[in-house]
């Protein structure tokens, strides 16, 4: 039986608890001790919290490791730096996501989303950021790192919900001594996107040892890189036609419902010309350009501070604590505010309005579609009533007229929208933990966390001020003057707007987003003195219990809620929601066998929990779960060990999912089947769309967005019950004592969902009600559930009257990947220097998704599209060469990306609607506008390189050089409609693909 000091156990339990770990000690396999553990002679267990230079060759399952030296050579500023480059991750929010980014930057494990992984700070969890229960990274002290340990799987058994598709645990450095000192600098090629760190972290051991304080201070500031900056994202490029494209809201106004020729087919929206005296002949436009406005990189500035401390007072006995402080602001800029497609009413003697608009607008002909297509033409108002109405300025007067239409402007004069995110963020733990017997120890702790998060919304033209300022019949009073209305010139060439119009009509708005949460956590752990027969080592366990308590709100002012901020995406509401947890949990590692042939090791780990959750609603909803594990790992000989690992999860729904009202934002879609002249050919499918709200009179002139975006409606739902998933992983780790210095990994990964918490894409939304029109389908609810621009019979327009694609929350969705994960390192002396080599990579052979048993069941792994957001390629590799001199290091990061191409489902869903529309060459390799550009279906493979040096000046001072993508590489151009506008920004992937160029950094650390 293995013995330890009340000291050592003091160590162990000290030790972050990670997945595999079991929360209890376990067998080190290794060649030699790991340098640096200071464990007393009869302490021969290697614990998370020693200088464990590769975990993934301790456990039964597998762990990837990210050391503080590798973050040192690659330097990494934040934590979403760090987590980039690790194969497995897919890219999620973060400083590249500028148009979708809330202030915050999330991991997504395996693709399966930023909401069913956990993010642990030395094994605990700290207050999410947000209502969907996510950690921001932004809050990680990078300074402090001492390792990064990532485990894919289902680890709810030991960490309770969220953790389906596995945890992400930052290692922080334990009793750090004397003064160290970072500061560092980074800057493109290009001269721009600057960013600056610097920290300073102190520490000290007290009392003999028996105690240690460190506290760490950062501070990080960042320069935003505009798109507009770089050759590829200059211009906004369509995705299907591949022309210079951009936004349907631009600049002169676009109007609905004009006929400038007065003739019976003469009905469209027209754009004012240049020179604001008419509008356009014809409904061609000129697209607004927004991608100059837009950035690659967010600004970002944060403020830090960590401090922790331990203390034993007395041989049992040890208290210890942990706060963590950090401030930040995250800015994202996008193109200026407007109006975009709203409903106004503007009189007809409207002082602005030219001779020409003016008649555009009477001549709009009202004769049924019918009587349209048979010739027949019927004006609005005659050309008499038109010029009465010219001058009649008074309401109550019998020739005043107005007219309806769906206007779009870009409020150019006014500037970008910015949205300011500050963040504030505590979080503090107190606990105190012991020996109970030599090998039996106790953990008890609380801890209470709160982020406060205030998004400052500013440049947004008010919608309803707008309408107001358009009632005007002089160029100095409205018709309603109650708030100091200015008149609107909304009918003059760009640069029309005066700087009085946009004080009028620009009002900033405010969304606070709190959230706490509270734990407290009670452990035993340690072994029971007897061994199995067969084995030398003592069956060790881990008992316990868990409390939590989340709360959330959203609290927005009445703008935000209103939904009255031009191009904000819809109405922020108010939110406010808690649960309750309590659980119990328990596990035990069994040595079976040990020191036999062909068994030198054959240990099983086992783990249950069970979890009661309660809802904070007047229906109080409740659920108990119960999650489990079992694996185990042999050790036939020296060198070589086989692991596995079966885990049934469980994932409660978060205070979003349950509590966010139903309401109407964006999304994106590539082809709406319901526009062009589609509906002109198919009775059936006009019918359907009519059906959803499109005007009879809209048909066969409905269009699609040039953005790229649709409306949807979509929430809550308190009936939602928690989500399982089965994962198990099975591997090899070979460590050959012929070939010292050499160890590999090699592991397969399974993760199956069910009763998974989604919605449906759009692509889904829009396949369950057009992919077989028939007669009936106008009374689907699968069709009438989507709801139409009730002016244009378009998609998108005014989220208050134009709900669109119908996304419900449900219990209904399946989620599944699978793939391999490996390892390669070897480090050996060549005589002149060091050489490490070190090799991480994922092969992911799928990753489906499929909204309800009647939906598509989609793959995404290789593919991109609208559907398929964030990029997650078949294979992706990160590899690191080191030679290490005396006074110098020198590194080279191969990063792999493999290729990946437009998913081939959205491909046949535009082949199907170039072939309705009537398209000329509806192919695969057509190229007039009604499917992708051929050019923007593939992606090749991507290597990127980073080159590093590295020089220890002194003992006390050393001075980091890095060239990051060294190659200058470029980003493929795949237009800006082709994916979801969160990931495909600037005509590119930036969170995939480099978009900032080569850049390059400095650091320097002292010492003392």
């Amino acid at each position: 039986m293995k013995t330890f000091s009340k000291r050592a156990l003091l160590r162990a339990s000290a030790a972050p608890a990670i997945l595999g770990a079991s929360l209890i000690a376990t067998a080190a396999f290794a060649q030699e001790a790991p340098q640096g553990a200071e464990a007393e002679a009869t302490d021969t267990i290697v614990v998370t919290g020693s200088l464990i230079k590769n975990p993934n060759l301790e456990r039964s399952t597998p762990v990837t490791a990210t050391s503080a030296d590798q973050i040192e050579l690659k330097q990494n500023n934040t934590a979403e730096d760090i987590l980039r480059e690790i194969p497995g991750i897919v890219p999620s929010i973060g400083s590249a996501v500028n148009n979708g980014n809330g202030g915050a930057s999330f991991v997504d494990l395996r693709g399966l989303g930023s909401n069913r992984n956990i993010v642990l700070l030395d094994g605990d969890r700290l207050v999410p950021a947000e209502l969907n229960g996510r950690f921001d990274l932004n809050n990680i002290p990078v300074a402090l790192i001492e390792r990064v340990e990532t485990l894919t799987g289902g680890a709810s058994t030991t960490y309770g919900a969220d953790a389906i598709s596995g945890v992400v645990n930052f290692i922080t450095k334990s009793d750090f001594s004397g003064l160290e000192g970072t500061i560092s600098n980074q800057l493109t090629e290009q001269g721009d996107g600057n960013y600056f760190r610097a920290d300073v972290t102190m520490g000290a051991n007290f009392d003999d040892g028996k105690g240690n304080a460190v506290f760490s201070i950062g501070y990080q500031q960042s320069d935003p890189v505009y798109q507009g900056d770089r050759s590829f994202s200059i211009f906004n490029v369509d995705s299907y036609s591949g022309a210079i494209g951009g936004s349907g809201t631009a600049t002169p106004s676009r109007f609905t419902g004009t006929n400038p020729s007065g003739t019976a087919t003469g009905n469209g929206t027209r754009q004012v010309t240049a020179d604001g005296s008419a509008f356009r002949p014809t409904t061609a436009f000129d697209a607004f350009n927004f991608n100059p406005y837009n950035v690659f990189q967010t600004p970002f500035e944060r403020f830090n501070m960590f401090g922790a401390a331990r203390y034993e007072i007395s041989d049992a006995v040890e208290a210890y604590t942990r706060g963590i402080f950090s401030k930040n602001t995250v800015k994202t800029i996008i193109a200026p505010s407007g109006i975009f497609g709203a409903a106004v009413d503007i009189p007809l003697s409207n002082p602005y309005m030219t001779a020409a608009q003016r008649n555009a607008f009477c001549q709009r002909n009202v004769a049924t579609p019918t009587q349209i297509a048979a010739g027949v033409y019927t004006p609005l108002y005659t050309q008499a009533e038109c010029d009465a109405a010219a001058v009649a300025t008074d309401p109550n007067d019998p020739n005043y007229r107005e007219v309806t239409t769906a206007m779009s402007r870009r409020a150019t004069e006014l500037g970008p929208r910015i949205s300011e995110f500050t963040t504030t963020f505590f979080d503090y733990k107190l606990g105190f933990r012991g020996g109970i017997t030599d090998t039996i120890s106790w953990d008890v702790s609380g801890a209470y966390g709160e982020s406060e998060q205030a998004q400052t919304q500013k440049g947004y033209w008010l919608t309803s001020r707008v309408r107001q300022a358009l009632q005007a019949t002089s160029t100095t009073d409205c018709l309603d003057t109650s708030n100091g209305c200015v008149p609107l010139n909304a009918f003059g060439p760009d640069g029309s707007i005066t700087p009085e119009m946009n004080a009028f009509l620009n009002a900033n708005s405010q969304v606070v987003t709190k959230t706490s949460l509270a734990q407290a956590n009670a452990t035993v752990s340690g072994d029971f003195g007897w061994a199995v027969p067969f084995a030398s080592d003592a069956v060790a366990f881990a008992i316990g219990g868990e409390y939590r308590k989340y709360a959330a709100s959203q609290e927005s002012d009445l703008l935000s809620q209103s939904g009255d901020l031009g191009g904000a995406g819809g109405a922020a509401p108010n939110i406010s929601g808690g649960y309750d947890v309590y659980e119990a949990f328990g596990e035990l590692i069994v040595p079976l066998v040990q020191d036999k042939p062909f068994f030198q090791d054959l240990t099983l780990e086992t783990g249950i929990r069970y979890s009661s959750y309660s809802v904070d609603a007047p229906s109080s909803p409740s659920y108990k779960t119960t999650t489990w594990k079992a694996g185990g790992s042999w050790t036939p000989v020296d060198g070589f060990k086989i692991r596995g690992n079966y885990a049934h999860a469980v994932r409660a729904p978060n205070i979003a999912e349950l509590f966010a009202p139903v309401s109407t934002a964006l999304t994106n879609l590539g082809t709406d089947p319901c526009s062009g002249s589609a509906p002109l050919n198919d009775a059936n499918l006009a019918a359907v769309c009519i059906a959803q709200g499109a005007p009879a009179s809209t048909i066969g002139a409905i269009t699609n967005d040039p953005a790229g975006q649709v409306n949807y409606t979509g929430g809550g739902n308190l009936d939602l019950k928690p989500e399982k998933s089965n994962s198990w992983t099975i591997g090899a780790v070979f460590q050959p004592s012929g070939l010292r210095g050499f160890s590999a990994t090699v592991d397969y990964f399974n993760i199956k969902i069910k009763d998974a918490i989604t919605s449906p894409t759009p692509g889904d939304a829009v396949a369950a009600c057009f992919d077989n029109i028939t007669a009936s389908s106008a009374t689907d609810s699968a069709c009438t559930s989507i709801r139409r621009n009730p002016l244009t019979g378009e998609l998108f327009g005014e989220s208050l009257t134009t709900p669109g694609l119908s996304l419900v929350t449900s219990n209904l969705g399946k989620l599944s990947t699978d793939g391999v994960d490996f390892t390669l390192n070897y480090q050996t002396d060549v005589g002149f220097a060091k050489l490490a080599l070190s090799l991480l990579g994922t092969w992911t052979n799928s990753n489906k998704f499929q909204a309800t048993s009647a939906s598509y069941n989609r793959e995404c792994v290789g593919f991109y599209s609208v559907n398929c957001a964030s990029i997650q390629p078949e294979w992706q590799f990160s590899q690191r060469s080191t030679l290490s001199f005396e006074k110098f290091d020198i590194s080279l990061l191969w990063r792999y990306i493999d290729s990946v191409k437009y998913e081939p489902k959205q491909l046949a869903d535009d082949l199907a609607a170039a072939e309705v529309a009537g398209c000329s060459n509806p192919t695969t390799t057509d190229e007039d506008g009604c499917m992708v550009d051929p050019e923007f279906r593939k992606i090749k493979a991507e290597h990127y390189f980073d080159l590093t040096g590295r020089f220890h000046v002194s003992d006390e001072i050393t001075i980091t050089l890095t060239a990051q993508n060294l190659f200058d590489n470029k980003p493929k151009v795949v237009g800006n409609t082709i994916g979801s506008t969160s990931y495909n920004s600037g005509n590119v992937y930036p969170s995939t693909y480099d978009a900032l160029g080569r850049r390059y950094a400095i650091a320097a650390k002292f010492r003392f």
